[in-house]
């Protein structure tokens, strides 16, 4: 059977502030049109992940999707791994917003529309940036330590963030319980459930229903009141 592709979307990745300042492969800080150059032989690097698994990605290619040559690749990354790197460091960024969601309003009357808002936002970033996200899974299991570590700092800032959430007063539906723990539960479930949407897609179960099913756990775990029922 033959297996279907996710569709593609765009990815969440931003310039910093300011612009990319960080330094080139030889040192050097590239200007505003190197940093154009850079971020196109970056966005070329996650198009050819979605399609090539990672370890078969070569910097000939990239550059050529890129309409530059290898040499000028070298110019800004030491090797495709290095590329990927940096696009891993990036997921970090992309995480701020979802740390962002979670400090919503969960007040009675807004708190479940607050609780889709962060599931939903949650898969819309593993969605934008699924093929870094394998790479860093597979790269992990076999314990390279460099992304492993982005992907604790990735999902760091949003845990803390929830852990916030049900240490201050919220946190009814799992009063008594650690909330670091808790948090980690769930984003682990948000992690796990957007990572394998399509593979439930494939046993039939919509993308939405995972949203709402995920929505009603964090919902109450956070206020301990039950989500409103679909359709009143």
């Amino acid at each position: 059977m033959q297996r279907r592709r996710p569709p593609r979307t765009t990815s969440s990745r931003t310039a910093p502030p300011g612009g990319d300042t960080r330094p080139a492969s030889d040192g050097r800080v590239p200007g505003r049109r190197g940093q154009q150059t850079r971020r196109r032989l970056l966005e070329c690097t996650a198009e050819l992940l979605v399609t090539t698994p990672w370890r078969s990605v070569k910097v000939i290619d990239i550059a050529r999707d890129a309409g530059t040559s290898p040499a000028t690749f070298y110019q800004y990354f030491e090797n495709v791994e290095q590329a990927i790197l940096v696009l891993a460091e990036d997921l970090v960024t992309g995480a701020s917003n979802l740390a962002e969601l979670l400090d919503g309003d969960w007040s009675e009357p807004h708190s479940f529309d607050t609780a889709r808002s962060v599931v939903e936002g949650f898969m819309a970033y593993w969605e934008a940036n699924r093929a870094v996200f394998r790479v860093v899974d597979l790269a992990t299991e076999e314990g390279d330590l460099r992304f492993q570590g982005l992907r604790v700092r990735a999902l760091n800032a949003v845990t803390v963030t929830l852990a916030k959430v049900l240490a201050m007063g919220e946190g009814k539906g799992t009063a008594g319980s650690d909330p670091m723990a808790v948090a980690g539960t769930l984003i682990s479930m948000l992690a796990h459930v957007a990572a394998h949407r399509y593979g439930f897609e494939f046993w039939g179960i919509r993308t939405s229903e995972l949203v709402d099913s995920q929505a009603r756990l964090l919902h109450w775990a956070i206020t301990g009141r039950s989500a409103p029922v679909a359709g009143s």
